[in-house]
């Protein structure tokens, strides 16, 4: 297939009112059982000309660029991409764009002190109004966990899956009042407020989003909690327990062992550190070109043999728990927030950003949902809790 792929992507010839390319392009999007120009709400839409030579010519990033363009549509973005990785056909789409994308990650360190806090101008400073209202009421802008637990029936609103979610790492992390608390990547606080208010510790968290910090300070300021911005790489001081939720994305592997250097050295020898991450099933280099040019720049999803082996000096893996499926419907339920909340937004973001917003939260519900990429939940020890570590659900 690649080869017709390669062929047609240079061949602008059309047959019989199609030209090669779309051919090659229809056959390629056949073994996901997607039709170009079919009418199934997961088909794909031509919408301007020169748009399969593009994509087979561009791979990922031409596909996602196209569709910002308007040059083709479909009307569920989430079951598209759930056939096509389901079927795997991303593998042989990659490209150039995908091989220099691997290659700098390979020879840069692309998460670099001066590199980190790129995603934080061009991703979480987007404003505070757009991600309160895509949010949960505490802005929480990670996996929620919508299974319940101690007790709990399932959650059935983002507000309560959020509240689940972060109930389930105070409890994962045992905290009791009086504790001392780090949080590395604290977004607008939503894990220190629920920390503080139910549980009663203190917390310190850093971000690299000045937008963050400034809201985090308005909202929790009758709290015993400080925000910092700041690189991870900077912090020295001991807690009782440290947490990261949904920042270990932007680290990058060739900073993976720094990162578990940092999270030793900031804990108590009997305290439990908590890595809360999205992962890939295999271990590879760099991310995919589209979500790296227009959502995270410079991040890089890791694997469990990286993660494991930087954390090998330093911790005992006490717990790991995936609840991967749970960002399918997180997702979903963020996408539905910025569909309704648009109207308020659109005037000053613009239809371009609107289709980017839409094809980012709706491509990663199709991954998530064909188990293309996991959440993972890491319980880990410096020397190993006496008598082993009660499984917290």
């Amino acid at each position: 297939m690649n080869e017709v792929i390669s062929e047609a992507a240079s061949d602008g010839g059309r047959q019989g009112g199609r030209s090669s390319a779309e051919d090659a392009l229809g056959q390629w999007l056949a073994l996901a059982d997607v039709r170009l120009n079919g009418d199934r709400p997961w088909d794909i839409r031509l919408l301007q000309p020169g748009v399969a030579e593009r994509v087979l010519a561009g791979g990922s990033l031409a596909l996602g660029e196209a569709y910002m363009d308007g040059a083709w549509s479909c009307e569920r973005l989430d079951e598209l991409f759930t056939r096509l990785i389901r079927a795997r056909l991303g593998e042989g789409m990659h490209g150039l764009s995908m091989a220099w994308h691997v290659l700098r990650a390979k020879l840069l360190n692309l998460q670099s002190q001066r590199r980190a806090w790129q995603v934080g101008r061009e991703h979480y400073d987007l404003g505070n109004d757009f991600y309160a209202a895509m949010l949960d009421a505490r802005m929480t802008y990670t996996c929620a966990y919508w299974q319940g637990g101690d007790g709990q029936p399932p959650a059935t609103t983002l507000d309560q899956a959020q509240e689940a979610k972060l109930d389930l790492v105070c409890r994962k992390l045992g905290l009791q009042p009086g504790m001392r608390v780090l949080d590395i990547g604290c977004g607008w606080g939503s894990f220190m407020g629920f920390a503080a208010e139910r549980y009663g510790v203190r917390c310190v968290g850093i971000t690299i989003s000045e937008q963050q910090a400034d809201l985090g300070r308005q909202r929790l300021a009758h709290l015993p909690v400080e925000f910092r911005l700041q690189d991870y790489r900077e912090q020295d001081e001991r807690f009782d327990r440290v947490v990261s939720l949904g920042m270990f994305e932007h680290v990058g592997h060739k900073n993976y062992p720094d990162y578990m250097a940092v999270a030793r050295r900031c804990l108590a020898d009997d305290g439990l550190f908590l890595l809360h991450t999205i992962g890939r099933n295999d271990t590879a280099d760099g991310t995919d070109p589209w979500i790296d040019r227009y959502v995270f720049p410079n991040g890089e999803l890791p694997s469990i043999a990286r993660i494991g082996k930087a954390a090998e000096p330093h911790f005992v893996v006490e717990d790991l728990h995936n609840f991967g499926a749970d960002y399918d419907r997180t997702l979903m339920a963020w996408h539905r927030n910025f569909e309704a909340a648009w109207p308020r937004f659109g005037a000053e973001l613009g239809e371009r950003f609107y289709r980017r917003w839409r094809y980012y939260l709706l491509c990663c519900a199709g991954a998530f949902r064909a188990r293309d990429i996991q959440l993972w939940q890491w319980v880990l020890s410096p020397r190993g809790v006496a008598g082993g570590y009660r499984r917290v659900s």
